[in-house]
């Protein structure tokens, strides 16, 4: 764990080099990527087999390559009630905040008479990566599905691998819950590829979301242009700024809370009190040793994890907005007039009562965020991922008269005379 001090000579070269780490795809990782997906492209099925047969350990045409909706509805059947009602409750809060995110077509008749607007409509086919094996997230699975269905998605197809043939029940149930049409058992970058060029049974589809490992996000950037995508997402993040007014062990387990995922996960506190760092280091070591995700959060911690003293609160907000990260959690007395001062973050968690956590199942906005920087330009999965904007226009011929000069002088100044010749015969003008 690196600790730093806002006010030693060399903090500001010690910062930069936290904040360029970098924690994602090797360049192996590229190259074997690049090679699965050639293999799915040219091979279709063929390749899926042979890639699940061996990265899986099962033969799809034995298993299945497909899991029937029965299967979902029996896994939902048979849910513990408590389990059921927590799942059904995230669901309802998290379709409730998107709904508020469907943009509005427009249609408008300006000063020259010209009619201008868009129409949003959504994509035809959606597909969604759930991961399998150890990171089977039925919370990811709601945040993908529902921003999707929200939108008017008419096909939702989802891949996962079930490594040894063994399936998620849990992920089955939510699948269920919201409704998913097509369930694949096909994992990995072979499983993006797949959803992208279409494989046999599998047809292609529009968009493509969902996390997954270095390799499912390193095939979603290979991929688009082919498809959309959310985004390439990396090591999940988290960065807390607390004083001393709060529990040690409250800050310690939410810095514990990202650094579980995986060894290249990041977890980062500011503060302004020396001794309130040290108590949270402490409780760190202690809660380590409880956890059953121990061997993931202490490499992680470990690897990437930093306590930064700065001598004023204030003072962290400018280093908050270099990092840009993607869970950003304000544990302070004014938690809004620091928020105020921030650009960059995925999602921002406001008071020492709202864990990040709470955000990552039941809140309702959306966990799929931004990382590794990436929050300074891009935003959090949404309705809008899901959906395109058409722009039309329509002129009568007095708008024409009153625009079409200036058109046809710009398309000569640029050297293409068909352009200027589609307006000037319209208006009988000379070119």
């Amino acid at each position: 764990m690196i600790r730093l001090t806002a006010t030693d000579a060399s903090f500001a070269s010690a910062f930069e080099t936290l904040v360029a780490a970098r924690r994602e795809a090797s360049s192996d990782v590229t190259r074997d990527v690049a090679a699965i997906i050639a293999d799915v492209r040219d091979r279709g099925e063929p390749a899926l087999r042979d890639l699940t047969q061996r990265l899986d350990r099962h033969d799809l045409d034995a298993t299945g390559w497909r899991i029937a909706p029965e299967t979902c509805a029996a896994a939902f059947a048979a849910l513990d009630p408590d389990l059921r009602t927590a799942l059904e409750l995230a669901a309802a809060r998290i379709k409730a905040y998107h709904e508020k995110q469907r943009p509005l077509d427009t249609d408008d008749t300006d000063s020259a008479g010209v009619r201008l607007g868009a129409r949003w409509t959504p994509v035809d086919a959606a597909g969604l990566y759930v991961p399998g094996g150890r990171a089977a997230y039925p919370s990811s699975l709601l945040m993908n599905a529902i921003p999707a269905k929200v939108a008017g998605v008419k096909r939702l197809a989802m891949v996962t691998p079930t490594p040894d043939g063994t399936i998620n029940d849990l992920v089955l149930a939510a699948a269920h819950l919201v409704g998913i049409d097509e369930i694949w058992r096909v994992g990995g970058a072979q499983g993006i590829a797949a959803l992208a060029y279409g494989a046999g049974r599998i047809a292609p589809v529009d968009v493509i979301t969902g996390p997954g490992n270095a390799w499912v996000a390193e095939a979603k950037r290979q991929l688009y242009g082919v498809v959309g995508i959310d985004m390439v997402a990396g090591p999940s993040e988290i960065v807390v700024v607390a004083d001393a007014q709060n529990d040690p062990e409250w800050t310690a387990a939410d810095l514990l809370s990202q650094a579980e995922h995986d060894t290249t996960t990041q977890s980062i506190l500011f503060t302004d009190d020396a001794a309130y760092a040290n108590a949270v280091a402490a409780a760190v070591d202690r809660q380590l040793s409880t956890l059953a995700t121990e061997a993931v959060a202490r490499v992680a911690w470990d690897a990437n994890g930093a306590i930064i003293v700065v001598e004023s609160l204030a003072d962290a907000a400018p280093l908050v907005d270099r990092l840009a990260p993607e869970h950003l959690q304000l544990a302070i007395p004014d938690p809004q007039a620091f928020f105020d001062r921030i650009r960059h973050a995925g999602s921002v968690f406001l008071g020492r009562y709202t864990p990040e956590a709470i955000g990552d199942y039941v809140a309702g906005p959306n966990h799929v965020l931004p990382t590794g920087r990436r929050a300074r330009f891009a935003s959090g999965l949404s309705v809008l991922d899901f959906m395109k904007r058409t722009s039309f226009l329509q002129l009568d011929e007095d708008a024409l008269r009153e625009l079409g000069p200036a058109t046809v002088a710009l398309a000569k100044a640029e050297g293409l005379p068909a352009h200027a010749r589609s307006v000037a015969l319209r208006l009988r003008l000379n070119t």
